[in-house]
């Protein structure tokens, strides 16, 4: 049987029809033998004639939109292949093999998905940089002569405002569309309500919007009845052929095609104008597809998009009533914090009478280390709270970016508020190749500053994916700098981000050279801030020593290590002594400075007693 002329793309946007898109690509790739040591997105420059194939044959299996073969074809990704300088190379190469399988019997739209980095607020590439790499893969595409856009697989709402803000500049008249993944709740991996987030972006110029990748059908099927009611531009749903699952160490996708056919068709009665298939889809799961829904006429959406709903906003509560240690930054009253390490064990006993003797002392709060250096030890989540709980001391969780994921460190932080925690200390963490587990890896998911970014976040009330979270946490956000940095500008411009990300207060790296702190603050006064300066009496030589030489980001003047060398030749007893008074002078010097808000005393070989001659009058 001939098939009729296939309409423009604009048509199939406007023709009130249900339109077949074809389904995965890598899929089928590794069916026929393509191992995924290899950059599926350059496949048109070294065997085109593999791509051109499979995507003739969705065509015959009744596909009438192709996208290229270019999910990860942007210069970020195409990097880890040494391929980032050929990336418009790449993209017009993919575009010529899929326009050539078309061959006027379908469209062809470019495929563009994340970049597969952190941006801004949540990591260090900027939205400019960000649209930069976008705009080089979108125009290359365009150049080629695709029908249109498909910004497909987005998870990060940051990320694909800023794809279809950049697929706009590059389209011109021709269609965008954007589809987004969500996981088994129906939300983005960021918390975002997925048919608010289709609302929304239709709302901001996206000529179609939908759901593609990592469920099956149900779940994108509940999403899209939610949002049928709610924009009029066309919706699309191109599901996983179901969730995956491990056979023989091979991830298999387990739906049939008659599985996939029989949702395509409820797609359609929800409204749903393009349906296709994603990962673990093949031509004949499209065949099927295209058998139930092809000429089909959806149920009509609304006459207009429909606004999306405004987020709930709560009032940030006031710094003086978060915490103890927020109310005396909100005063300006000095503050001493004691810096204490969590058992490499479970037995908290010794921990606790360190919190019960700085609580005695009046030190305001105790600062719990996270796994410093590298080495696991007992959460400092779980340690805040135990202090808190068995003290009555106030805790400073230090809390680091290395070990986790992002919805990681979000389930971490509302634990904390609902435990009761308040005071934060965020760091991006030692590299665990310090510790004594040479194997394991690190994450660093996002850094210190797009942590700040989540916390401040919660503190208005809402989730990274702008979800309502019920009410504001009330944490008091402390962020770490390092006046003696070798790269003084690249610390300076990080203090700057936290601010503006929302800390309320900084702590220093352990602070020997007082000048290089003033020199910082100076430099850094358009973004001032209450600071903590880290201090560390040494217990010994060898303590000196090791700050000085193996820990990173420290620098100890050679003049005190000259100090420390002669109290150590007098005994062990002179060195302690001489280290106390080298952190008490450090105090006294720094009082004076503006915008310093008290001290952070750190206990080397758990010396509590040291840091609270420190502190003493």
């Amino acid at each position: 049987m001939t098939r009729a002329p296939v309409p423009s793309l604009p048509d199939m946007l406007s023709d009130d029809r249900v339109h077949v898109f074809d389904g995965a690509m890598g899929t089928v790739l590794y069916g026929r033998g393509v191992f995924v040591n290899v950059c599926y997105d350059a496949l048109a420059l070294d065997r085109p004639e593999v791509v051109e194939e499979i995507h003739r044959a969705y065509v015959e299996a009744g596909a009438e939109v192709l996208e290229t073969n270019t999910f990860g074809a942007n210069p970020v990704k195409l990097s880890a292949f040494g391929l980032g300088d050929r990336t418009e190379e790449v993209n017009r190469a993919a575009a010529r093999a899929a326009l050539k399988a078309a061959d006027g019997r379908a469209r062809v739209v470019g495929a563009v998905g994340p970049l597969g980095i952190r941006i801004e607020p949540w990591g260090p590439t900027s939205v400019d940089e960000a649209r930069e790499h976008f705009l080089r893969q979108m125009r290359a595409l365009i150049d080629a002569g695709v029908d249109g856009l498909l910004l497909e697989t987005f998870a990060d709402p940051h990320e694909v405002d800023v794809a279809l803000s950049a697929a706009r500049e590059a389209a011109g008249n021709r269609p965008v569309m954007v589809q987004i993944t969500v996981g088994e709740d129906g939300r983005t991996a960021y918390g975002a309500d997925a048919a608010r987030e289709l609302v929304r972006l239709a709302a901001a110029g996206a000529d179609a919007v939908g759901l593609n990748c990592s469920v099956g059908p149900a779940v994108l099927l509940d999403v899209l009845e939610e949002a049928a009611d709610r924009v009029s531009v066309p919706l699309l749903a191109q599901p996983n052929a179901g969730l995956p699952r491990t056979v023989r160490d091979r991830k298999m996708y387990m739906a049939s095609p008659d599985y996939m056919a029989r949702y395509a068709e409820r797609f359609a009665e929800a409204g749903v104008r393009f349906v296709g298939g994603c990962c673990g889809t093949t031509p004949e799961h499209i065949a099927r597809i295209a058998d139930v829904v092809r000429g089909r006429h959806p149920r009509h959406a609304p006459a207009s998009v429909v606004p999306p709903p405004e987020a709930v906003r709560h009032p940030e509560v006031p710094l003086a009533e978060r915490s103890a240690i927020g109310a005396a930054l909100a005063e300006g009253r000095p503050i001493a914090t004691v810096e204490l390490l969590p058992p490499r064990g479970w037995d908290t006993t010794a921990l606790v009478e360190a919190a019960r003797a700085c609580r005695e002392a009046g030190v305001d709060a105790v600062a719990v280390v996270d796994s410093p250096r590298g080495r696991s030890r007992m959460s400092s989540l779980a340690a805040s709270g135990i202090l808190q709980r068995e003290t009555g001391v106030e805790a400073v969780m230090h809390y680091t970016c290395r070990d986790r994921n992002m919805m990681g460190m979000l389930s971490d932080l509302l634990g904390a508020a609902g435990d009761g925690i308040r005071n934060l200390l965020l760091v991006s963490g030692d590299p665990p190749v310090q510790g004594p587990y040479p194997d394991a890896t690190a994450v660093f998911d996002i850094d210190a500053i797009g942590l700040t970014n989540v916390a401040s976040g919660l503190n208005r009330g809402i989730d990274p994916g702008g979800a309502d979270i019920g009410g504001p946490t009330r944490f008091v956000i402390g962020v770490a700098l390092n006046p003696g940095a070798v790269d003084q500008e690249r610390e300076r411009s990080r203090f700057r981000w936290k601010v503006e990300a929302g800390a309320d207060f900084a702590v220093t790296q352990p602070l020997f050279d007082v000048d290089a702190l003033s020199r910082f603050l100076d430099a850094t006064h358009d973004h001032p801030l209450p600071i903590l300066v880290g201090l560390w009496p040494f217990g010994s030589l060898r303590h000196a020593e090791f700050l000085a030489y193996e820990v990173p980001g420290v620098s100890v003047p050679e003049a005190i290590l000259e100090r420390m060398r002669r109290a150590q030749a007098r005994g062990p007893d002179a060195a302690r002594v001489e280290g106390i008074a080298i952190a008490r002078e450090v105090r006294e010097a720094v009082a004076a400075l503006e915008p310093v808000a008290g001290v952070h005393v750190g206990t080397p070989g758990a010396d509590v007693g040291a840091a609270l001659e420190v502190l003493a009058p």
